[in-house]
Order: structure tokens, then sequence, then C-alpha cells
């Protein structure tokens, strides 16, 4: 079958996410300064250093979700956003604010950040824009949260070429890292997998959409072509080239 409609992850597709982190730490530092003192430096390092302590535990508490098949939304819960800024405030030295005033600054700090991050990758605006010319239908599929996602493709400007709801794991209750997640996007769309090409730059999830029967691309922004059942490109620039080709 022809490919009809496209699906695109997000961090590492679409957004360089080391762009992103610096992103992050530059307009945590802006928000937090004026808030509760201290430097943008000092906020912005504590955020690196409190990210990736976070990140360890999100990785563990996925794959203890993933093997009981059970959703749900780690970073926007009220313990873990309470914890990223109290952390934070350790870290510059800072005292935090009560419990529910930290969740609400933590929130706070999310709404003005994620809608001001600027880190596409060169080339992929235009490829949207092109692979939406060609007459492809634009999706996503990916670890961001359905809200996330409007924000981001909302800055990049593209929002509009993208049918339908934007696909993170709480629109369909299924965590990124098993076939659930590709099976419950797909029928929730309407879409064929045999007529899907699924666009990410991790293999395990490539793996994960190829065992539904969609068509895969890796993107190796993480590094080195790793062989598996996808094509390959550099950049989501090339993607257009190879759809065609496809």
């Amino acid at each position: 079958m022809p490919i009809s409609a496209i699906f695109l992850d997000d961090g590492g597709v679409l957004n360089d996410n080391q762009r992103r982190s610096l992103e992050w730490e530059r307009l945590v530092g802006e928000f937090l300064a004026p808030r509760l003192g201290g430097s943008p430096g000092a906020w912005g390092e504590a955020n690196r250093v409190v990210f990736e302590r976070q990140w360890r535990r999100f990785e563990e508490w996925q794959q203890q979700r993933l093997a009981a098949d059970e959703w749900g939304d780690f970073f926007g819960s009220a313990v873990e956003r309470e914890r990223w800024l109290r952390e934070m405030c350790e870290h510059v030295g800072i005292i935090a604010p009560p419990r529910e005033a930290c969740v609400a600054l933590a929130r706070e700090t999310d709404e003005y950040v994620i809608p001001r991050v600027r880190a596409a990758f060169p080339g992929a605006v235009d490829a949207v824009r092109a692979l939406s010319n060609l007459g492809y239908a634009l999706r996503t599929a990916s670890g961001t949260l359905s809200r996330d996602l409007e924000r981001n493709l909302t800055s990049m400007g593209v929002r509009d070429l993208f049918a339908g709801p934007l696909y993170g794991p709480d629109l369909v209750r299924a965590l990124k890292g098993g076939r659930p997640f590709y099976d419950r996007i797909f029928a929730d769309a309407g879409v064929s997998p045999d007529e899907a090409l699924v666009v990410d730059d991790a293999p395990d999830a490539l793996q994960h959409a190829a065992q539904t029967g969609a068509r895969t691309a890796l993107v190796t922004t993480r590094g080195r072509p790793v062989d598996g059942p996808w094509s390959t490109i550099d950049s989501l620039a090339e993607l257009p080239a190879l759809v065609e080709q496809l």
C-alpha cells in the first residue's frame, strides 16, 4: 500500500533535545530568579542537575509501568513537580515555598518555558511543509504529552499542518515503549499500519512500530546508523525525498 500518513516523533526528530535542554536552562533561570531570588545562571545549572536525577527516576518508573501495561503522567504529577522545584531550590540555596505553592510555581514555570523554547532542527520546518504539500497526512507519535506537543508545534509555526489530535501517550493511555502505543494510535487515527510511516530517532521504538506492519525511518541524530527494519536518514530534512522513493 502507498504511504498516506506519516507519524513523527518530537525530540530527536522535529526538535533537538540538546538545544531544548539549553533553552530550558536559560528560560527557567529567567522565570525563577525574579520570583525566588538567586541568579538566572544558578537556576539554569540547578535545572540541569535536578533533571538528570529526575530522568533516571522516570526510566525506572517507565519500566515498571510498561511491565504492568499501565499509563501514568510522571512529569506532570504533583509529587514530581514539587520535588523538581524543591531540589532546585536546595541546589541554589533558596528556601522552597510550601508544598501547594511549590507545585503551582513549578507548573507556572512549565507554562512560561515550553511555549518559548526554540529548538527545531535545521530544515525540520521546511520538511514538514514539503510533506504537507505532497499530500501526506501528518501526525505525531511521541513520548511527549499531547498538551506539550501542541505548544511545541505551535511555536514551530506548523501546528496547522498536522491532522487531528497530536498523539502522545496520554491520548492513547499507553506509554511509548511497546507495541500497544502504536496499535492504539493507528486505531484512533483510522490509519491502517500498512499505509503508515513512523519516523523516530529511537531504534527500540521503531522495532515496536514495525511489529504492527508500519514502515519505519530512523533519524540518526543519536549517532551512527543501527541495522533494523527501517530506512535511515541523517535528519528530517531528508524525509521528503525518502518518502517519494518509498
